[in-house]
């Protein structure tokens, strides 16, 4: 149970001063009753809960999928840049979600938002081997050598050997090649890293599967929608 203007505040609908206000003007209903203690106790998942003549829908957790554009951040809060929390709506933002991994800056496509810790933290986890799956843009042509090298475990620069990767050549020429790389780690930079590590240089990088989830084509960059039950269930699947 929980106080009802601390649930309808979670939710948007104002501060608890605004729904003190909302209460004396009789706009809300638990049950069919008009409210008279905006700090009655209810339980948003069975009490009927009408706002000014629209019926609420609660929900503990939201799950996100967002295009991500470059030069936001991947981060709730950030001094100097917009992060891809700020450009949620406020219904969204209330929640309080935050992205799964990360992104670079400079990095775009599929990045996923929670409020769901525990789902996060087993996306994230690399004993649970969840694929993240990129396109990129390289300077240079890359080789099968590079994709045995790949495949054997790339050491960065700062020593540490990665884990085997899939890298798939999709063109390459002396002037650049195109490619997608599948990894199951998330370090800093890292597809950008590994490519380093073999003298190329990355020069666009977009993430295009998460897990089972693919990046839905429908969203321009800076676009984000709620995932379906299914894909829910997808997720919470590993």
């Amino acid at each position: 149970m929980e106080r009802l203007d601390k649930v309808l505040s979670n939710l948007g609908y104002g501060s608890r001063k605004e729904i003190k206000q909302a209460v004396k003007k009789g706009l809300i209903e638990v049950n069919d009753e008009v409210v008279k203690d905006n700090g009655m106790q209810v339980d948003p998942e069975v009490d009927k809960i009408i706002v000014n003549g629209e019926e609420i829908f609660y929900r503990k957790y939201i799950y996100l999928m967002m295009n991500k554009p470059d030069g936001v951040v991947s981060a709730t809060f950030d001094n100097r840049d917009e992060t891809v929390v700020d450009l949620l709506e406020v219904e969204h933002q209330v929640f309080n979600p935050f992205p799964v991994g990360r992104l670079d800056k400079d990095t775009v496509g599929l990045l996923l938002l929670t409020n769901d810790g525990e789902l996060n933290h087993r996306l994230i986890s690399p004993k649970w081997k969840v694929d993240k799956v990129y396109y990129a843009k390289i300077d240079k042509k890359v080789t099968e050598d590079d994709v045995k090298k790949f495949k054997n475990g790339i050491t960065l620069d700062d020593g540490y050997l990665c884990k085997e990767a899939k890298l798939e050549i999709l063109s390459a020429t002396d002037e650049g090649s195109e490619v997608m790389v599948t990894i199951q780690e998330g370090k800093f930079h890292q597809v950008k890293r590994m490519f380093e590590a073999v003298d190329k240089s990355v020069v666009y990088l977009k993430r295009v599967e998460f897990g089972t989830l693919k990046l839905d084509e429908e969203l321009e960059e800076g676009e984000y929608r709620e995932l379906t039950e299914e894909e829910v269930s997808i997720l919470k699947g590993f």
